[in-house]
Order: structure tokens, then sequence, then C-alpha cells
């Protein structure tokens, strides 16, 4: 049986050539997080679903958490970086998503790639005014990798910015790379999903 989870273009076409008659495993309708889709990208949901790694995470303030910590509120770990032109644009928008959803329901990890150091990823901040998002570091490719790398990060990087989507249990749910306007009727609704649960 083809497993098709990966690349949802090349994953749609893979199962049609295959005969197919779904590209992803049947679940029951309540199961299934609402579609999100941009022009270019739609949700990826991955199963059979996996709790998230046992990892810290470093903000550019210094602290460190792991990322189990956050365990009991959806997350989304959204990688940018500042060389990324839609990541420009995104940015804003997960700041004011931060303050339209309750603290204790969503948590937004925004972790830049960056090699450049934290002064260069503040100047970009400053240009973007992105003032109260929590941002967090990940230049040596310890959380996320290219997906052609194979180096052992947890987070293989499709396309730059890209979200992986961690529900209240722990569990990787899946990704979309791409940038998403989250406040969107249909950004707030798919997040719902996962905040209401």
């Amino acid at each position: 049986m083809m497993t098709c989870i990966q690349r949802p273009n090349f994953a749609l076409l893979l199962c049609a050539l295959a005969g197919a008659s779904a590209p992803f495993p049947a679940h029951a309708q309540s199961d299934a997080p609402p579609t999100l889709q941009t022009g270019d990208s739609q949700f990826v949901e991955l199963l059979p679903r996996s709790l998230a790694p046992q990892i810290m995470l470093d903000r550019l303030d210094g602290k460190s958490i792991p990322l189990n910590a956050l365990r009991g509120k959806a997350v989304l770990l959204s990688f940018w970086a500042t060389w990324c032109p839609p990541c420009r644009r995104e940015l804003p928008i997960l700041e004011r998503l931060q303050k339209t959803f309750d603290a204790a329901t969503l948590e937004i990890v925004a972790i830049s790639i960056d090699k450049a150091g934290k002064p260069t990823i503040e100047r970009f901040l400053d240009g973007l005014n992105v003032k109260h998002l929590r941002i967090y570091l990940d230049p040596t490719g310890r959380i996320a990798e290219h997906a052609n790398q194979e180096t052992g990060a947890p987070f293989p990087l499709y396309g730059m910015p890209i979200t992986y989507v961690i529900d209240r249990k722990g569990s990787v749910v899946g990704y979309i790379t791409g940038e998403v306007n989250w406040l969107s009727a249909e950004g707030i609704a798919f997040l719902k999903y996962f905040t209401d649960g």
C-alpha cells in the first residue's frame, strides 16, 4: 500500500498513477482537520502521527524551554529566515495571530534558521516592526534541516517558510509550506479545530 503524505502534489500524482482511490488514508470526517490551502500549497497531514521530539528550544532573548513544556496547547512550529521574502510577509501575520488566540490554547514558535547571528535577526525583525512574537533560533540545523540533507534533525524543511502543527496531546499533525494568511477565515477555522478540541 502506498503512503502519500510527504509532498502533496508529487504524492497525488504518484497515487493517481498507481491507481490508488484516495491519496491519503481514509478516516472519519470528524477526525480530519479542516482544509487549509494557499495558492501554492496545502496542509499535509502526517499519518500515522508521532509525538513531537523531546528537544530544547532556544529563544532570541537567551532563554530555553523544552518543546514538550508546551503540551496542552496547539503549537505552530514555524521555520523562517531573513533571506526568505514570503517569511517577511508571514511574520507580521504570526505576531497578530498571537494576539488573536488565548495564550493558553495556542503557542506560536517562530524559529529562525539563519546563521548570520542575533544582531542580524534583531535588525530584520525591527524592520518588520515585529516586536512581540517570541523568536527562537536554530542556526546549526539541530531542529530543522533541508529535506535532502538527512543530518538527523527532526523537522525536514520542504520549503520556506514551513509550519508544522503540533496538537494539544503533543503529536505532530502535519505541515504546510509557504506563507499562510493565518488570520483568514480558513486559517482561523483550521486553528480552532486544534485549540477548541
